[in-house]
C-alpha cells in the first residue's frame, strides 16, 4: 500500500477462445503489459494491426520502479498518444548537479537551447506511465488487452507461434503469426524457448527509498560522491510526482539486503541527508543488485524480444525503460510493413541489428558509469577522487566525471537501411540520427515538427518559395508508390499547400539551423522519426532508391 497512490484493479474478461470455443489466428500477440509491451501493442494498433496483449497480472507495477523518462522517449510517447498526460503529471527537469563531499563540482543542462517541445527529462513513477498507457490501449479498437492471462507454454512452427494461456476459467490456446515478448528481465518465454542472455553483475548493492515530504528543493538531479551524511559511498536524489522523492544510497557489495531494508536502518540514513527537522514518510524501500546483459539476437524467427526481456542494464543514466520504448519504436513500423506485405521479413533482422547496437552502446555507458561510481580498486578510487577534486576548477576534469551518463537516443549511423550522403552537411542530422524537433506554422496554426512526423515515411523538402516549386510533379509521383510516403514542403516564408503538397513555415529558422537546410535540401524520414537519407536537391531516382533501401526492397 502507498499513501499517494491507489492501485487499480483491471477486470478479467473471459477470452473468446473459451467463451465461444473458437480458434483465431491473430497477426500479433504481445506478452507483458508493462510500459514496453503496452507501447508496442499501442504502436501496432495505431497502424491498423490487430493485436492481443496478454498479462498475467491485473494491475500496474508495484512501486515507482522506472522513474526518469528522456526527451526522445517523451517524443515517442507523444506519437502513441500519452506524452501530454505523462508530462503534465511528472516533474520536468533539465539540470543535474554533482557534489564531491560538501561541494558542487559539476553541473549540466540537458536542454541548453530553446525551441524544443519536451524537456530533457521528466520524473514519473512507472505506475502512472502504465496507467496512462492502459487508458490509451483501451481507446484502440484493434487492441485486445487481456489481464489475468498467463502464458504457460510456447510452441513454434514455420507459420507462427502457439501459446497456451492460463486464466481463471482454464487454459486456452492462442495462435499468432508474430509474437512480441515484453515480459521483463526474468522472461518466462525466453526461458521456455531455452534462450539465454550474456553479461555480468555489477558488484554493488543500492538501497532505493521512496519518501513523501514537502520540500522546496529545485526540480534537478542531485548526485553526491562521498558526502558527509553517507561517507565513502554515493547518494542520488530525484523529485517525483505527488511530493514523492527517490533516494538511492550506495551500500557496497557486502551489505545485507534484508537488514538494510529495515526502517530502523533506512530512516537514520534519510535523516542524515535531510536533517532531523524535516518530516517525511517512507513509501517503499528495496535493495537492488544490477546486471548488464543482453540476448545474442533479438529476433528468433517469428518471435521478437523487446525491453528487459532482450537486454538488461544497470539504471545509471536511466537506460532501462527509455531503451525499451525505443525498441518498440524501431520494431512496430517494420513489423507493420512486413504484415502488410510491403517489405520482406529480412527487414525484421534490422530491428535486431539496430537495437543490439543501441543495447551495446547503453551497456557500455552504463558499465563505465558503474566503474566510476563503484571503483573496483584503491588505485581506481584514488583516480576517481582526484578527478572529482579537479573538476571544481578545471573543465577537462568535468568531462571525466561520470555519475551516470544520461539516456540519449542511438544514432544508427552504421545501419544498412541508411543511404549514405553524396553531399556535405553540417550538424547532427546524419543518416541514422533521430530527428531534432523545431517549431512550425501552417496558416494560423503553430505546432511542433515531430508531432507531424512518424508512422509513415515522410520526405521533407526545404523550399524558399513553395509557389515556385518546379519539382512538384516529381514530388507528387513519389507519393503513389507501394510504400506510403508523404511529402512536406518546409519554407522560411510559409505559403499555401501547393499541388496537394503540405507547406510548413519554419518561422523561427530552427529547422534550417538544426537540419543544415538550404533551398533544395531534402530529407527522407523513417516512420520512427530517424533520418534515412538526405540530399541537396530533389532527386526522385535517389529518393526512390533510398526508400527501397530503408525497407529492404532492393
Amino acid at each position: 500500500m502507498l499513501s499517494t497512490y491507489v492501485y487499480p484493479k483491471f477486470d478479467y474478461v473471459m477470452p473468446p477462445e473459451l467463451r465461444d470455443r473458437i480458434s483465431t489466428q491473430y497477426p500479433v500477440v504481445v506478452v507483458g503489459a508493462g510500459p514496453i509491451g503496452l507501447a508496442a501493442a499501442i504502436d501496432l494498433a495505431q497502424q491498423g494491426i490487430p493485436v492481443v496483449l496478454l498479462d498475467e497480472d491485473n494491475t500496474v507495477s508495484a512501486g515507482s520502479r522506472g522513474v526518469c523518462y528522456a526527451k526522445r522517449t517523451l517524443e515517442i510517447l507523444d506519437r502513441i498518444g500519452v506524452g501530454e498526460a505523462c508530462v503534465d503529471k511528472g516533474v520536468s527537469w533539465n539540470v543535474g548537479r554533482t557534489f564531491f563531499r560538501e561541494e558542487e563540482v559539476y553541473n549540466f543542462n540537458l536542454l541548453p537551447q530553446a525551441d524544443h517541445k519536451r524537456p530533457g527529462m521528466i520524473n514519473l513513477q512507472q505506475y502512472y506511465l502504465e496507467e496512462h498507457l492502459v487508458a490509451r490501449a483501451r481507446e484502440l479498437p484493434e487492441l485486445d488487452l487481456r489481464f489475468s492471462n498467463k502464458v504457460v507454454s510456447v510452441s513454434r512452427d514455420g507459420g507462427g507461434v502457439a501459446l497456451q494461456v492460463d486464466t481463471p476459467d482454464g487454459i486456452y490456446t492462442v495462435n499468432t503469426d508474430w509474437l512480441v515478448v515484453a515480459d521483463g528481465a526474468r522472461s518466462s518465454i525466453r526461458n521456455m524457448m531455452g534462450l539465454d542472455t550474456d553479461g555480468k553483475i555489477v558488484m554493488d548493492r543500492f538501497l532505493i527509498a521512496d519518501v513523501t515530504m514537502k520540500a522546496d528543493f529545485p526540480a534537478e538531479r542531485w548526485f553526491w560522491f562521498d558526502p558527509p551524511f553517507h561517507p565513502g559511498q554515493s547518494v542520488l536524489l530525484h523529485h517525483q510526482a505527488d511530493n514523492v522523492w527517490r533516494v538511492d544510497f550506495q551500500l557496497g557489495w557486502d551489505a545485507d539486503p534484508e537488514e538494510e531494508k529495515r526502517p530502523e536502518k533506512v530512516i537514520p540514513r534519510i535523516k542524515a541527508l535531510l536533517g532531523d527537522d524535516r518530516e517525511f514518510d517512507l513509501e517503499r524501500v528495496n535493495v537492488y543488485t544490477y546486471q548488464c546483459r543482453r540476448m545474442n539476437n533479438f529476433r528468433h524467427g517469428r518471435v521478437l524480444f523487446v525491453g528487459d526481456a532482450a537486454h538488461q542494464m544497470s539504471p545509471y543514466g536511466a537506460r532501462g525503460s527509455n531503451s525499451g520504448i525505443q525498441d518498440t519504436d524501431n520494431l512496430a513500423w517494420k513489423l507493420s510493413l512486413v504484415i502488410d506485405g510491403k517489405a520482406p521479413e529480412m527487414l525484421l533482422d534490422t530491428y535486431s541489428e539496430e537495437r543490439i547496437y543501441a543495447a551495446d552502446e547503453n551497456i557500455l555507458n552504463s558499465t563505465r558509469s558503474a566503474d566510476f561510481i563503484s571503483p573496483k580498486s584503491r588505485v581506481s578510487l584514488t583516480f576517481r577522487n582526484a578527478v572529482l577534486a579537479l573538476a571544481r576548477d578545471y573543465p577537462f576534469a568535468r568531462a571525466l566525471v561520470n555519475s551516470g551518463r544520461l539516456s540519449v537516443p542511438s544514432f544508427l549511423e552504421s545501419s544498412r537501411l541508411n543511404t549514405a550522403d553524396t553531399a556535405t552537411f553540417m550538424g547532427e542530422m546524419i543518416p541514422g540520427a533521430p530527428c531534432d524537433d523545431a517549431p512550425m506554422r501552417a496558416n494560423v496554426e503553430n505546432f511542433w515538427l515531430l508531432d507531424k512526423l512518424g508512422n509513415n515515411f515522410q520526405l521533407l523538402a526545404y523550399i524558399e518559395n513553395p509557389a515556385d516549386v518546379q519539382d512538384a510533379q516529381a514530388l507528387q509521383s513519389l507519393m503513389s508508390g507501394d510504400i506510403p510516403l508523404e511529402v512536406i514542403l518546409i519554407s522560411p516564408r510559409g505559403g499555401r499547400s501547393t499541388d496537394g503538397l503540405r507547406v510548413f513555415e519554419d518561422y523561427t529558422g530552427r529547422f534550417a539551423e538544426r537540419f543544415d537546410a538550404h533551398p533544395g535540401t531534402t530529407y527522407l524520414i523513417r516512420p520512427d522519426q530517424h533520418v534515412a537519407g538526405r540530399w541537396r536537391n530533389v532527386d526522385v531516382t535517389r529518393i526512390r532508391g533510398a526508400l527501397a533501401r530503408a525497407t529492404c526492397n532492393t
